[in-house]
């Protein structure tokens, strides 16, 4: 209901803008679709089985506001329901996201999307600085506040950093990517890389006019040990 909504949002404000200020509405994007995966890995981890994840965008002058979630259809399934803000220019880019993991346990009150106590709160908070140098690109991301603690209860600032570079290979587009932790955080122990990876990108083509973009993607977990395979679909 929620993704629907902001959809909404998104489409009647660029139809208002469109009114009453044409030549500035003109910048105005608004965009929306879904992917449905084999299995939900984000980061180099496991995060849940077979997945829907709808995404819908609104961007004018650089800036832009997305709306993005993941929900399984096993039950045990983490829900995910995220927002960021972000600002592009030439190769540089800046964003906060706004993360909402609901987990199904018996944290009700911690799951409540409107909780944002300091050490009872299901959302987590991050910031991120990119560049995009063309042939390749990096990433790195910081969560700041929100639940990101250590067992001892210190704030673990957790850290991801990503560099990625897209080719193209027999006719077919791919991307290779590598993302490591520098220090004690949610994806390790200590400085460690958590994410190799390598994705396919080919579309299936139905008829003539009409083709459905899919990928494949391997990714290697060094710090866990564990490797995973997915499958994807995008509308």
């Amino acid at each position: 209901m929620k993704r629907i909504t902001f959809k909404k949002t998104a489409m009647f404000a660029a139809a208002y803008f469109a009114a009453c200020s044409p030549a500035w509405a003109q910048g105005v994007e608004v965009s929306a679709g879904g992917d449905m995966t084999s299995s939900y890995i984000w980061r180099g981890q496991y995060l849940g089985g077979v997945s829907i994840q709808p995404g819908a965008s609104v961007s004018v002058a650089g800036f832009s506001l997305a709306a993005w979630g993941s929900v399984g259809f096993d039950g045990s399934d983490t829900k995910e329901f995220d927002f960021t803000l972000g600002y592009g220019v030439g190769g540089f880019s800046a964003a906060i996201t706004d993360y909402w993991f609901n987990t199904p346990d018996e944290n009700g009150d911690i799951n409540r999307y409107f909780n944002y106590g300091a050490h009872s709160t299901a959302h987590m908070f991050e910031a991120t600085l990119g560049y995009d140098f063309g042939p390749a690109a990096v990433v790195w991301n910081t969560y700041f506040t929100g639940a990101d603690y250590l067992a001892d209860g210190d704030r673990a600032y957790s850290t991801y950093i990503e560099a990625s570079a897209p080719f193209k290979l027999g006719g077919l587009d791919l991307k290779a990517e590598l993302g490591l932790t520098p220090w004690e955080s949610i994806y390790s122990n200590k400085l460690n890389v958590v994410n190799i990876g390598l994705t396919v990108g080919k579309e299936i083509r139905v008829t003539e006019t009409f083709a459905i973009p899919a990928f494949t993607k391997i990714t290697f977990n060094p710090y866990e040990e564990k490797c995973y395979f997915v499958f994807g679909i995008s509308l």
